[in-house]
Order: structure tokens, then C-alpha cells, then sequence
């Protein structure tokens, strides 16, 4: 078990001062950035990532290194309700600036080979949506709902997997519903929007059981709890309080950025609800066309569900034909 009941009483001093180098982490920061800067320079002019994009992949890093050096994570392991802000800062804004930066398309466009990597099978199922959405409820469940977080407390490689784990799991998950790279097929922005109000399940279950507990769920992870710190059963409430507000907080934040994209962006009003429905609009409007022409006396014969263009002027004169028909009828 690691003893962490040295640590000063928690305040505005502590919280600035109580840093630690965390040279492996560094490093590994400083290896990403730069081979993310490295491959986006390969494609020069032709890069389609913007520099806003790159900006936000390096402010995620940044981001990482900051909460693994800083009093964030020195007292992670001493205050439940601190380790729940290092797992939310972990799982949900470092994965959100990291996904922006669109670092599957920076690898995809140095190259026809790297392109056909990223579009290959593993890549795929890997960055699908549904592998997302179920690694990352598997992951919110099971590091707060078992014996895992005793188990952390007494191993350090196992800390660090855990905050790894976390990365990973929250840049999947958001790959498949506010990403938009080009090396894959896209989500239909509602289905994507569905996903996120999906992903506040687990974050509200294990909330709720935290809050609600009369007991000590971490008894091991407790027991390096120093004594100034919050009641061991407090702690958790507090930490289970900030995971269902800042879980679902967040996941509701990026809905509403997401429909504020659609909303804006023609490109994106067009891919709303995917083919699916589209396939529906059309076959409706194609009906309504060859009503329109046996009303007429036209001789084409009637349409076929796929003849008619919904962004045609045959189209729009069946939609406004079939919206005059239901007046009448009312």
C-alpha cells in the first residue's frame, strides 16, 4: 500500500506546489506531439487537419502531463472525490482535445500505405462506436464497482494502467460520436447524439451507488486516507456526487456542441440521420410524384423509389403536394 498520509492538509498552496517531475509520462508526452507534428508536416500543404485541430491534439497532451504531475494526482490516491476528478479529466477532456486533433486522418494522409492501415479491419472494429460505448461503460463500471480500486491502491503499474486505460477508453468512445475523421465511415450525427445520452448510463449508476453508500466501498484504498481528509464514507459520496454531475455533464456539453455542428454546418444537416431515413424520405416523395402524375395524365408510369432526388424540384413540388393533401384532410 502506498503512504500518502505525509501530504500537507490540501489548500491553494498545497495544490500548486505539490507537483512531481513524472519523467515517463514526459516523455511519452513529448514522443506523441512530436511524432503527431512529424506525420502532419509529411502531408504539407495537402493536410486537410486544420491548425486549430493541432492546437487542441497538443493542449490534450499538455493536459495529460498536468494532471499526472500536479497535486491532482499526488492526492488521487489519498481523497476518493480527487482521484474521481483525475479519472473525469482523464476519460472525458484529455479523449475530447485529442480526438478534435483528428490524429487518425494526420497518420492516413502521409500516405497510401498508412491509409489502408487506417482503413483496414482491426482499425475499424477498433475505433466503431459500439467498441467505444462498451469499453468505456466497462471500464466506469468496473473501476468503481469491484475490488479494483483496492487492488490499484497497492500497485503502482497497475495506477498507471488505470490512467492509460482511461485515455484510451474515453478517446474511443468519443472518436465514434463527436470525431469526424476521413478514414472511416461516419455515424449518422443522430446516432451519435444517442450515443452520448447512452454513455451517461454508467456514469449515473456508479454515481448514484457512491453517493448512496452508507459504507466504506474501498476499504483498502481508504486506509491511506490522512487524517485531516473527509470521513472514508464522505469521500466516496463526494467523489460519486462529482461522477454523476460531471459525467453526464459532460456527455450533455458535447451534445449540445454536436448539435450546434450539425446545426451550422449544411455538410453535416445532410448526414443528420443517415440513409436509413433518407431512403424513407425518398421513397415517400417518389410516391407522391407518381400521384401526382396520374392526376396529371402523364404517361411516365409511376416513379421508382430511387428515381426521385430529394433535393430536386420534382421533389419539392411532391412534398408541397402531400403537405396540401394533409390540410384537407384536417
Amino acid at each position: 500500500m502506498h503512504d500518502h498520509g505525509s501530504l500537507p492538509a490540501l489548500g491553494w498552496s498545497e495544490f500548486f506546489t505539490t507537483w512531481s517531475l513524472q519523467p515517463a509520462w514526459l516523455l511519452a508526452v513529448v514522443i506523441l506531439a512530436a511524432g503527431y507534428l512529424t506525420l502532419r508536416n509529411a502531408a504539407g500543404a495537402a493536410s486537410t487537419v486544420k491548425g486549430w485541430r493541432v492546437a487542441s491534439f497538443l493542449t490534450g497532451l499538455a493536459l495529460t502531463y498536468v494532471v499526472i504531475a500536479s497535486a491532482i494526482n499526488s492526492y488521487a490516491m489519498s481523497l476518493a472525490w480527487m482521484h474521481m476528478v483525475l479519472h473525469l479529466t482523464l476519460i472525458m477532456v484529455v479523449p475530447t482535445l485529442l480526438v478534435l486533433g483528428h490524429p487518425l486522418t494526420v497518420i492516413a494522409e502521409t500516405g497510401p500505405r498508412a491509409e489502408r492501415a487506417m482503413r483496414s479491419l482491426p482499425v475499424t472494429i477498433l475505433v466503431h462506436p459500439i467498441t467505444g460505448t462498451l469499453l468505456y461503460s466497462v471500464v466506469i463500471i468496473g473501476t468503481h464497482l469491484s475490488g479494483f480500486m483496492d487492488a490499484m491502491a497497492q500497485s503502482v503499474p497497475l495506477m498507471v494502467g488505470e490512467q492509460i486505460l482511461y485515455i484510451v477508453s474515453g478517446f474511443l468512445f468519443l472518436t465514434g460520436t463527436i470525431g469526424e475523421e476521413k478514414v472511416r465511415t461516419d455515424l449518422p450525427y443522430l446516432g451519435r447524439i444517442a450515443l452520448l445520452v447512452v454513455g451517461m448510463v454508467p456514469d449515473t449508476i456508479v454515481g448514484i451507488v457512491m453517493l448512496q453508500t452508507e459504507r466504506d466501498l474501498y476499504p483498502v484504498y481508504s486506509g491511506a486516507r490522512p487524517e485531516w481528509a473527509l470521513d472514508a464514507v464522505k469521500d466516496i459520496q463526494t467523489a460519486g456526487g462529482l461522477m454523476w454531475a460531471g459525467g453526464d455533464g459532460g456527455m450533455m456539453f458535447l451534445a449540445i456542441g454536436l448539435v450546434i455542428a450539425v446545426v451550422s454546418s449544411p455538410e453535416r444537416r445532410a448526414k443528420m440521420t443517415g440513409r436509413f431515413l433518407d431512403g424513407v424520405r425518398t421513397t415517400q416523395l417518389a410516391q407522391e410524384s407518381a400521384r401526382g402524375s396520374a392526376v396529371h395524365g402523364a404517361d411516365e408510369g409511376p416513379a421508382e423509389p430511387g428515381s426521385v432526388d430529394p433535393d430536386s424540384d420534382e421533389a419539392l413540388d411532391a412534398y408541397n403536394a402531400m403537405l396540401a393533401r394533409m390540410n384537407q384532410q384536417h
